[in-house]
This record gives C-alpha cells, sequence and structure tokens, in this order.
C-alpha cells in the first residue's frame, strides 16, 4: 500500500470520527498503530492553510497531480520556463508541504515527464500509420544555430516537429535525404513547403517533394529566434488531451 494511499485512509477516518483515537483508526484501517501516529503527525504539520485538508483527499490529489503535469508541461518543457521560477510558483500556492517541489525535484520529474510525452507522441504516430490515418502535410523548413546547425521539418497545421537532427551541411542532398526517410513509412505526402528563398529548399519543394515551394511570412518564418528563444522545448510536443 502507497503513501498516499495509507494517508487518505487516515484522513478519511479521522475525517468521519475527529475523536477516534489511534488504536481505533488502525482497528479501522488495517494499519499498525505506529503507522497511524506517524502518519497522523506528518499530515498535522501539512495542514498549515485553509485550504490544506483538501490535498489530503482523492479529488485534491487528481486535481494536484493535474497541476503539476499541466504547470511543468506547458511551462517547463513547451516554453523553457526555469525550474526555480516554478519551484517558487508552487511555494505561492502553499503546496510546498504537498510534493516535492524544489528546483531538482521538478527537473527530475519534468525529464520523466518528457520521455512519457515523446513515448506517447510515437506510439500515436505508429496508430496513426497502421490506420492509415496520416492526412497531407503542410511543411516548412529551416535551419537553426544554437551549438550546432539542426535541420528541422515540421507540419504547419499540427505545430508537430517530424524531425530534427543535427547536419554538417544543409545542401539540397542533405534535406532530401533527411526528409524522404522520414516521410517514406508515413505514407503521406506534402501539400506544399514554406521555406526561406534557400535554392536548396526550393529545390527540395519542387524537386524532391514535388509540391509548391511557398516563401515563409518574414525573414526566418517559422522557426525565426526573436519567436522561438526556447526552441527545441518549445516546439517538440503537441498539445495534451484534456
Amino acid at each position: 500500500m502507497g503513501f498516499w494511499t495509507k494517508s487518505r485512509l487516515i484522513f478519511n477516518s479521522f475525517r468521519d470520527n475527529a475523536k477516534a483515537s489511534i488504536r481505533q483508526v488502525a482497528l479501522q484501517t488495517g494499519l499498525s498503530k505506529s503507522s497511524v501516529h506517524r502518519l497522523g503527525q506528518t499530515m498535522a504539520r501539512r495542514n498549515t492553510h485553509p485550504e490544506s485538508w483538501f490535498w489530503e483527499t482523492e479529488e485534491g490529489r487528481q486535481w494536484l497531480i493535474r497541476l503539476v503535469v499541466a504547470v511543468l508541461y506547458h511551462f517547463g518543457l513547451k516554453r523553457g520556463v526555469g525550474a526555480e521560477t516554478m519551484s517558487a510558483f508552487f511555494t505561492c500556492l502553499h503546496l510546498e508541504q504537498h510534493l516535492g517541489c524544489s528546483s531538482s525535484s521538478l527537473r527530475t520529474v519534468m525529464d520523466k515527464l518528457e520521455t512519457l510525452v515523446l513515448e506517447t507522441t510515437e506510439a500515436w504516430e505508429r496508430e496513426g500509420i497502421a490506420e492509415a490515418q496520416m492526412g497531407p502535410i503542410v511543411g516548412a523548413v529551416d535551419e537553426t544555430f544554437l551549438q550546432r546547425m539542426m535541420l528541422v521539418f515540421t507540419d504547419l497545421v499540427s505545430g508537430y516537429i517530424l524531425h530534427e537532427e543535427t547536419a554538417d551541411d544543409r545542401s539540397y542532398e542533405t534535406w532530401h535525404e533527411r526528409v524522404r526517410t522520414r516521410l517514406e513509412p508515413m505514407k503521406t505526402h506534402v501539400l506544399y513547403l514554406v521555406s526561406d528563398r534557400a535554392k536548396a529548399l526550393i529545390k527540395l519543394a519542387h524537386t524532391g517533394l514535388a509540391c509548391l515551394s511557398s516563401p515563409d511570412l518574414f525573414q526566418g518564418w517559422p522557426f525565426d529566434a526573436t519567436c522561438f528563444m526556447t526552441w527545441p522545448r518549445a516546439t517538440r510536443y503537441p498539445s495534451l488531451p484534456s
């Protein structure tokens, strides 16, 4: 039996009978008296604010998990907000007694969340391919220059990053090999390709993908550094279901 399951049993028991003794709660929950005493003291230390009792309930626990995941996903993974800032946010909500909200703890959880999100995305993609649900792509390609040059290929309709990989050059041959390899198993096609006016990218559209080459709206779109300062985390992940 997990920590929170035990705590919830004890909380519910004392909520139903505030005058119950430790022995009575132990008999009711099937836990040892030492566990009831220890977890009861921990619960009392957490009960420091008027709303603290809510986080002890099943509904409160589920809402707290949703809150943490939503903050880490939308602000940490997709917008690059630092763990220290998110830790301060959780502390302002009086949650430091109910979850590990130190910056190191949040980084650990965010790393696990990132892995789960990417695994889920890959599973959805495989399912879509297997069920022939892959629609045509409105593509966008560009190079980003962080520590190394990276080639990025995305679908503008969904915002899904189809491919991101470091490369030593940005020639037509390199682009074509990367994009062709990525699209072949997906059994789909590109309606048109948005890019800057680099000759290699125009050729990628006209020759490599046999589609229209569309100029981007302004220089650097869709990967302009002023819009995506926190790339790649800002654009790697699709929207989670509600």
